[in-house]
């Protein structure tokens, strides 16, 4: 007797597949005619871009913040997790909001060209975060930075600042996770073996949590780009419960497809190696936010990070439990070109949008 899971339910799932596809295109469609019918009136843009803005740069950036967290605590239910994260963020941008009065991007858009609220919109930058879920879906990590926020520069010496800023956070953690796993890689290769202790659960929260609030404290100005620079109290809970919901719809699906990015990788399910990478990543943010206000892509950074330990990892490990080093060179690249995708796809939105980045592209 054939059972039903070999072969009748085959279709069954293949057909789940196609709808939930079909689902995405429908929601892609009405989000694209939203988008050209809400341009032209700026207080309802702004309000629409942000609500595309929040779910598609969190979803695309959570295999950076909170990948490693969601693939280590499958066992648990999910919106415990999501209480926990939302909490935080809710918590991260108030802070923000209060102390620099109103302002929930710490900052981060008071650099040259992004300073003040847009006051007319095209097209493009509200339809932007859609061709970022589009990404999304394809599993390709994008700087959310270069698409979000290329598309309002006012100039291209906005967008050479930004790229200059990130590629050297790729360039620095890639450095930083080859030292420190080539030095330590043997000793946790050989610690961190059997189940782990109680211990590194709390361990691992708090670290998810440092790296979160950090995250948040760079990336938070990819949504609030579109929005005033000074929030009335309002508008700041009408921001952050979109977020919150956000987060819960996430959560639920796991994380969506992207998060296959962070799985592939070596031993990320493991608490102790996430906890790992969540601490490093989140120094490397803290750095990074001290040293200048400019915006950064932290995908980048995240990539950097992720390519870094994946070639000391496997230095040091035994020759009997090591990847070929055409695969790991494989799998940084394509990374690195999913990544590269995503800025030509962000400079080409910025061109559509501004005709001297158009301009300053072409004298490239």
């Amino acid at each position: 007797m054939v059972e039903e899971n070999d072969f009748t339910g085959f279709p069954r799932r293949f057909i789940q597949l196609v709808v939930r596809e079909r689902i995405f295109l429908a929601i892609l469609t009405v989000g694209f005619l939203v988008s050209g019918l809400a341009y032209p009136y700026p207080d309802i843009a702004m309000w629409v871009g942000f609500v595309f803005a929040g779910y598609a740069v969190i979803a695309n950036d959570s295999i950076q913040t909170i990948g490693t967290f969601i693939a280590s605590n499958k066992q648990r239910p999910w919106w415990v997790l999501w209480l926990f994260i939302g909490g935080i963020l809710i918590g991260t941008l108030g802070y923000s909001w209060y102390v620099n009065g109103g302002d929930v991007s710490y900052g981060r858009l008071s650099s040259k060209g992004f300073a003040d609220a847009p006051q007319t919109f095209a097209f493009l930058q509200v339809a932007g975060p859609l061709f970022l879920l589009i990404l999304t879906r394809m599993r390709i990590p994008v700087s959310t930075t270069f698409l979000i926020l290329s598309s309002f520069a006012t100039s291209a010496k906005g967008i050479t600042a930004v790229l200059t800023k990130s590629v050297s956070g790729y360039v620095i953690a890639f450095v930083v996770a080859i030292i420190l796993w080539l030095a330590l890689g043997r000793l946790i290769d050989r610690k961190f073996r059997g189940e782990p202790r109680m211990i590194w659960y709390p361990a691992q929260w708090a670290a998810t949590a440092f790296l979160w609030c950090m995250w948040l404290t760079q990336d938070a100005a990819n949504v609030a780009v579109f929005l005033p620079r000074e929030l009335a109290f309002t508008e700041f809970l009408a921001v952050a419960g979109a977020l919150f919901l956000g987060l819960a719809v996430l959560f639920n699906i796991g994380g969506d497809k992207i998060q296959e990015i962070v799985e592939e990788k070596a031993v990320v399910v493991d608490v102790r190696h996430a906890t790992m990478i969540d601490c490093t990543y989140a120094l490397i943010l803290l750095v990074f936010k001290i040293q200048s206000n400019i915006p950064m892509s932290t995908t980048w950074v995240f990539l950097g990070l992720l390519a870094g330990r994946e070639l000391a990892i496997n230095l040091t490990r035994a020759k009997d439990e090591r990847r070929s080093m055409r695969d790991v060179g494989k799998l940084i690249a394509k990374d690195l070109l999913f990544v590269s995708i995503g800025l030509v796809v962000s400079i080409v939105i910025a061109a559509g949008v501004n005709p001297q980045i158009a301009d300053a592209v072409l004298s490239w």
